[in-house]
């Protein structure tokens, strides 16, 4: 009894983190639609996380800095390229494209790493890989109505793939990850140092910072700029990324991957609810079929002998159980 209620509460928090992970492309877009550039957003969001976190962190490192120390290049490009470019990615394609369309494009991140997989070791993926990765690719041409005669914002849809390979980076750099190195240090500091990056490159101008204290438009209604801010760091990243960790500790990180596809689900729910957004028939079946694939790319994995690469998640998507607290690249 004991165990099925401890499963129940983890079924229950990897939805809710799921939920609050879907949340963000929501409120950046009221943001984005309030005149604040992607950059903006981006670094708001990261910097405030990051010192939300900050002091569960440094418990959680129990004073092993020279752990911190020996990882200090690979969290700085963790945190430059699977936190920082990923999310600048991804909310440039949110400015382009509705939400759901542009998580899906990001969810192409898992196909590209079966090819890095591929090209690297030399060997083919099994079947099942194969056959999932070709539905998600199917699936894309669904979802951007390839075939249709849909007007599809194509620079959208290049940020939404630099997103993907934002989502790539992700998972390789997950997997070479320290056993000793908290998880959850490693997310604060590639926060952190993401947002340092972000905060430079706006000062000297390369990444465009707009932002206004105006109030936005949210759910019909005219809130303060704080609502979307506040919604954006603290709900879907800090809250966000704390439960999905007690998630994957409770079910471990290959149930809680599967758990974690609902994220699209709950993203396309959370936009039509509170942006009137919601994605055309075709699209909706190439959704369909692109969550459809990445799972089969999952359950190849749960199949596969314990010494090989995996690329499964917590709930959010990184490689193996070591890892699978480190945190979502969203």
């Amino acid at each position: 009894m004991l165990q099925a209620n401890r499963a129940r509460a983890g079924l229950a928090l990897a939805l809710l983190s799921a939920a609050t992970f879907g949340t963000s492309g929501t409120f950046a877009r009221a943001l984005i639609d309030a005149g604040w550039s992607p950059g903006a957003a981006v670094t708001i969001r990261i910097t405030i996380a990051a010192v939300i976190l900050a002091v569960p962190a440094i418990v959680m490192l129990r004073g092993k800095w020279h752990v911190l120390r020996r990882n200090i290049g690979m969290v700085a490009v963790y945190g430059l390229v699977a936190i920082a470019g990923c999310q600048v990615f991804y909310f440039n394609a949110v400015q382009h494209l509705s939400v759901g369309v542009a998580l899906l494009l990001e969810y192409m991140g898992i196909v590209l790493v079966v090819g890095w997989l591929w090209l690297r070791s030399g060997q083919p993926p099994r079947r099942l890989t194969i056959a999932g990765s070709s539905v998600a690719i199917v699936g894309l041409v669904f979802v951007l109505d390839l075939i249709g005669d849909a007007q599809i914002d194509f620079v959208g849809v290049l940020w939404g793939l630099g997103a993907a390979v934002g989502l790539a980076v992700f998972f390789i750099l997950s997997a070479r990850s320290d056993s000793e190195l908290p998880p959850l240090a490693m997310a604060s500091g590639g926060m952190t140092i993401g947002a340092v990056a972000l905060i430079v490159l706006g000062a000297v101008g390369v990444l465009p910072m707009q932002a206004n204290m105006d109030d936005v438009d949210f759910a019909g209604q005219q809130v303060s700029w704080l609502v979307p801010v506040l919604g954006l760091s603290v709900i879907a990243a800090a809250l966000a990324y704390v439960v999905g960790i007690s998630a994957a500790r409770i079910l471990g990180s290959k149930l809680s991957s599967f758990i974690g596809l609902t994220e699209v689900l709950f993203a396309v729910f959370f936009a039509w609810l509170f942006l009137g957004q919601l994605p055309t028939l075709m699209q909706l079946v190439g959704g369909v079929l692109i969550i459809a694939g990445v799972a089969l790319v999952r359950i190849d994995e749960l199949r596969a002998p314990a010494d090989h690469l995996e690329i499964s998640a917590g709930l959010d998507p990184v490689i193996g159980d070591a890892s699978s607290e480190s945190g979502r690249s969203r």
